[in-house]
């Protein structure tokens, strides 16, 4: 946000709540406002005001507006908020804007109010599809929460609660008494059935006190769910829902959903609902209501109503940006939810892991060795994590207490610069299976390829990605400088790339050939007559590891050695990529190249590649796209190193396509002096945590 002394040729709304100044990226939910925060010793050529809702705290602002006739608009959470809860500090994702009201306080018209008047016409079919969309993910206001895995003897009724004192009761024109009544109701009408009271996530969470969690001598067919649940998966499992204001009744009325109203929500007297308070039957009756559809007021409500961050880069976004945020972040949350602990991991790197692990359901803990796990009492949904495939000493422990282990790694678009150099990365794959590069057992990326059903969107992504990926030149380090130059040569040209070769890739997925002079002469024997360039690794380049072949060895197989190009100007010039599991096959195969693996890499065995040894597990046939999605947008998790926050794989290329703008040599030699820096600085974050 803009905080100077503002131009007073230009209008500003003015803010006065530091809470909503605080919220990451403000500007771009206003991409065409300038935003100034209120300081009474300087002077605004002011147009608006902007406050937060009903709440009590705005009556300075609105004071100050209608001071100085100006207009005043009430901020709200949108309806898909965020992956965690605002009182555990996550920053909304959407906003609603609203220059006439507030939604939520029926007692007055709001501008959604009006927009739902004016809305005669069918929705467009963007609508129908974020819809379809949102149900199909489950997505709710909040997203933290499991799915409800339980099941019910007897048909369900679900009875919503809410936190005490919220504004939405007061504005929606109902106490505690509508709370009561709605119980008794739902009791009272379904003798039969079980009825759910679902109590709201900030209740559980410490945080605040509901209306109806501490009813005493309730029937025995009344049942409290104390347990966070997701709201949808929920309403999926129940014929009929009964709430007062709760936004969850506008959530069931979208899942198809009967909905019983016991306040003045503002979802009531559009004719999609059983309205019971006598406020919400005359505001039926009344000019401020017509008959709409619940598409139509999705529609009205998500798509014009409300405004939209893109999380993956902080600038203005739509609707699907953050439906496909949403998705990506709730299935990461729930694969990484539980007590974490990894071991050994030493204080300065630990602040480059931290942020992939910032989950509102991941706890993260650090343990200096495996003997301060002694005496442990170990939860099932506690696990350790460890980096690849992990010490002995660390899995025989896992073994012998029958703990899981949680395996991670570098991700495919890694950096600008080599890990061995300390440089850190903007991807990780963290895997609950087994990991990618270990072909002897299976791994969640293989299972991703195995079994995902892929959608429209996922190969519309892809083919995005692979395009992007090739005009920026982005592979996994991005290093080297020169350009590769190959001489004039009607011979079949082959590009041969080097490993470390102590690496767990060659030892997990390379049983024959392990060495890079075994590897260098298995095809030069298979190819005589071929125009052969050796690649060796830049980590190898570098001295920082082990797989030097001694020039003048080299030079008796290949025709050609690139040590300080970039691998993908190599890849680029020849006809086909020769390795044992090296990543660079798998950016050959997006870049239009023959491959044949001697090894088993991930990429291997999906009817892809030439491979030489057989992988019986891997039954599927892939697509190109279908094998990008799987490894670049449903395994890895991305994160935006300037701000600590998650991103995906197309914003995280723009990201290295910036710091390679900014990289004054190739990136293979960095001097001790620069490491031990970079390791000061992660070090420093990691104790400020």
């Amino acid at each position: 946000m803009q905080k100077e002394k503002v131009n007073n040729l230009q209008p500003t709304a003015l803010i006065f709540s530091r809470g909503i100044q605080k919220i990451p990226h403000l500007a771009s939910f206003f991409p065409n406002e300038r935003l100034a925060f209120y300081r009474p010793w300087l002077k605004f050529r002011a147009n608006k005001v902007l406050g937060w809702g009903r709440r009590p705290s705005t009556k300075k602002a609105r004071a100050y507006a209608a001071q100085h006739n100006l207009l005043f608009v009430a901020l709200e959470d949108g309806f898909l908020r965020s992956i965690g809860l605002g009182v555990e500090g996550y920053p909304p994702l959407s906003l609603v804007y609203d220059n006439v009201g507030i939604y939520y306080d029926t007692r007055s018209p709001s501008q959604l109010e009006l927009l739902l008047l004016a809305q005669d016409v069918k929705p467009p079919q963007e609508a129908k599809q974020a819809r379809d969309l949102i149900l199909q993910a489950r997505l709710s206001k909040y997203n933290q929460a499991l799915d409800f895995s339980g099941s019910f003897t007897k048909p369900a009724v679900l009875v919503v609660d809410q936190t005490f004192g919220d504004m939405a009761v007061k504005c929606g024109q109902a106490d505690d008494s509508h709370f009561q009544a709605m119980l008794q109701a739902a009791i009272a009408e379904n003798p039969h059935s079980i009825i759910v009271v679902k109590t709201h996530p900030d209740v559980l969470s410490g945080k605040k006190k509901g209306y109806l969690t501490l009813q005493e001598n309730l029937p025995d067919n009344v049942q409290i769910l104390a347990e966070d649940v997701n709201p949808l998966s929920l309403i999926a499992q129940v014929e009929k829902v009964y709430c007062v204001t709760s936004q969850m009744g506008f959530e069931a009325l979208l899942a198809g959903k009967k909905v019983v109203t016991f306040g003045v929500p503002w979802f009531a007297g559009w004719g999609v609902t059983e309205d019971r308070h006598p406020q919400a039957k005359a505001l039926a009756q009344s000019k401020r209501r017509k008959v709409r559809s619940v598409l139509q007021l999705f529609y009205v409500a998500y798509f014009q109503y409300s405004r939209y961050i893109n999380p993956n880069t902080g600038q203005a976004g739509t609707i699907f940006d953050v439906i496909d945020y949403l998705t990506r972040m709730k299935e990461l949350n729930n694969r990484l939810r539980g007590h974490l602990y990894c071991v050994g991991i030493s204080l300065w790197k630990r602040a480059v892991i931290r942020p992939f692990f910032n989950l509102p359901s991941c706890k993260l803990h650090f343990v200096s060795n495996i003997a301060k796990l002694n005496g442990k009492k170990w939860e099932k949904s506690d696990r350790l994590l460890v980096w690849g495939t992990g010490n002995a000493t660390a899995l025989d422990y896992a073994n012998q207490h029958d703990i899981a282990v949680l395996r991670m790694e570098d991700g495919f678009i890694r950096s600008v610069g080599l890990g061995s150099n300390l440089v850190a990365p903007l991807s990780l794959v963290c895997d609950d299976l087994g990991i990618y590069f270990n072909a002897q057992s299976p791994s969640r990326l293989e299972q991703i390829l195995q079994t995902q059903a892929f959608s429209e969107g996922d190969l519309a992504q892809a083919a995005q990605l692979q395009q992007v990926l090739i005009a920026q030149h982005i592979g996994k380090y991005n290093v080297g400088c020169r350009q590769f130059i190959l001489p004039q040569t009607n011979k079949t040209k082959i590009l041969v790339v080097g490993q470390v070769e102590d690496d767990a890739s060659i030892q997990n997925g390379s049983p024959e050939i392990f060495t890079n002079l075994g590897l260098l002469k298995a095809v030069r024997v298979a190819n005589p007559q071929a125009y052969i360039v050796y690649k060796p690794h830049p980590d190898v380049v570098s001295g920082n590891r082990v797989g030097h072949i001694p020039p003048e060895q080299a030079v008796k197989f290949a025709d050609q050695i690139a040590n300080s190009e970039n691998v993908l100007d190599c890849i680029q010039a020849v006809d086909e990529v020769h390795t044992m599991t090296s990543l660079a096959g798998f950016e050959a195969l997006l870049r239009g190249k023959k491959v044949y693996c001697y090894g088993l890499p991930f990429y291997a065995g999906w009817g892809l590649t030439m491979d030489k040894l057989p992988i019986t597990r891997r039954m599927r046939k892939l697509t190109l796209l279908e094998l990008i999605a799987g490894t670049l947008i449903h395994y890895p998790q991305y994160v935006n190193p300037h701000t600590g926050t998650f991103t995906n794989a197309l914003s995280a290329v723009y990201l290295l396509k910036q710091q390679r703008k900014s990289l004054k040599h190739s990136g293979i030699y960095r001097n001790r002096l620069a490491k031990q820096w970079d390791k000061l600085k992660h070090l420093m974050t990691a104790l400020k945590k």
